[in-house]
This record gives C-alpha cells, structure tokens and sequence, in this order.
C-alpha cells in the first residue's frame, strides 16, 4: 500500500459501497479460519493530487473457492451475503457491513468492508444475559433463514452497536434457522420491530425485491416473503423446531 495513502478508520455507508465496488483490491493473505479461503484485502480508490488515495480494508469471497454444500446450490455463498446486506439496508437496523458483488483477483465474489471490532465487549456475554441490542439480529435472522448465527459472527463496534457477519447460507427455502440468539424465543415482537417487518413487506414488492431477484432464486425470494408474513401473523419471536438441530456447531 501507498504509504501516502490515506487509511480511514471509518466510512460512511455511501462512500463505503462506493469504495468496495470501483477500488481496486489487493490481497494481503488468507483468512485461515475461513472455510471458504476468504482473503483480507485493501481496497483502494486512486485519487488525483494533492489528495491522498482513500484506502480500506475488507474481505473478498471468491466463489471459485467456495466449499460445496449439499443443501445449498454451488456457487451461491456470495450472492447470499450481498442479499443479506440488502435486507438489511431495508431494515434500517445496520445490521451488515457494506458488502458488494464484483470481480476480484480470483473472478467474481464477495466483498465486504472489514470490521475492527471492540475487544472490551465479549459477544458470548452479550448472548448469554440476552442483551437487548441483539433483538433487531434475532428478527433479521428469522427473515433471512439464517442457519449459521454463531457467536464469533456477531461483531460489537465502539458505540456499542452491534454488527453480523458471515451469511452464506441464508434463504433457504425450507427452515433452517440456527442461532444462538434463542433468548427471546416466543415472546411478542416489539411494535417498533413489528414496523420494520411491515415496511420490509412492502419494500419486498419494489426495488428490495428486484434487488434480492438479480441475487436469490425466485422461489428464495418468494420464502422471505413468506418469513416475514409469518413473523406479522404471529408476531411473535419464532420457536425453535424440536425436529432439527435450532444451535450451529460450534456455537462460536
């Protein structure tokens, strides 16, 4: 990297995007915990003098190197992690990172803006006393089916907010939830969330929904739908199925 590049530890949302699709992407190394061979990345936007360069850091997915999954089509991890990022835009919640779909180095994949987390703030705490900032996930989960909530996938930031990673098997058709975040398992929707899925609703039958067209299946598409006309006639937080497994392995 440039070392008269200007580094910004943080970036809005719009500059952010911008930067993950036009930069250009440099791998530094593997993430090795990573089972679909992740790489950390700069992301860099060359800008004219006197202005520094503005430069990021991020994960980029490549989907030659996704692992295959009997349950969910070949190819597809990345795409999914994009759609969760548009659902979550709906939201309004901030629930994922600034994560985009382009060609990278290795073809086209993921990448997402990389989240320098606050190591004060110990996520499995935040889990186990049911901290209530982890609700908007809980209900963001339901909607997309996620099936791999762990606890290292749920990322506190100075502030206090709270951000989740890794959604490469979201919208499945058939449930498939497993999470963690269980804590308010049966309980009434607050109004306030009741609010967000009804606009996520309608936002489904606009631009949200051609978004989540060019990423999912239609039949992926139709089931998020469904999720969320669930979640609206029950208005309660889901159950878990006593049929099949309701926590990831391993938890964390």
């Amino acid at each position: 990297m440039d070392p008269g590049a200007a580094r910004l530890p943080s970036l809005d949302r719009a500059t952010a995007l911008d930067l993950l699709r036009e930069g250009e992407l440099e791998v530094i190394g593997r993430l090795v915990a990573s089972s679909n061979h992740a790489l950390f990345c700069t992301v860099t936007r060359r800008c004219p003098d006197p202005e520094p360069d503005l430069v990021a850091t991020c994960v980029y997915k490549p989907m030659l190197g996704e692992r295959p999954l009997d349950d969910f089509p070949d190819g597809t991890l990345g795409r999914r992690e994009v759609a969760a990022h548009v659902v979550s835009e709906a939201t309004g919640w901030d629930i994922v990172p600034p994560t985009v779909l382009r060609e990278g180095p290795f073809g086209e994949g993921m990448v997402q803006l990389w989240i320098d987390v606050d190591e004060s703030i110990d996520p499995w705490d935040l889990v186990q006393t049911g901290d209530e900032a982890l609700r908007p996930m809980a209900v963001f989960d339901a909607v997309v089916n996620n099936a791999d909530r762990k606890v290292g996938h749920i990322l506190p930031i100075a502030g206090g907010h709270l951000l989740g990673v890794d959604h490469g098997i979201c919208f499945a058709v058939e449930p498939k939830l497993r999470t963690v975040l269980w804590g308010w398992r049966g309980r009434r929707l607050a109004p306030a969330e009741l609010e967000v899925l009804e606009r996520l609703a309608t936002h489904l039958g606009g631009v949200v929904g051609d978004a989540l067209a060019e990423l999912l299946a239609p039949i992926e598409v139709r089931a998020t739908i469904r999720r969320i006309d669930e979640l609206l006639r029950t208005r309660r937080f889901p159950q878990p199925d006593p049929d099949r497994p309701a926590i990831p392995w391993p938890p964390f």
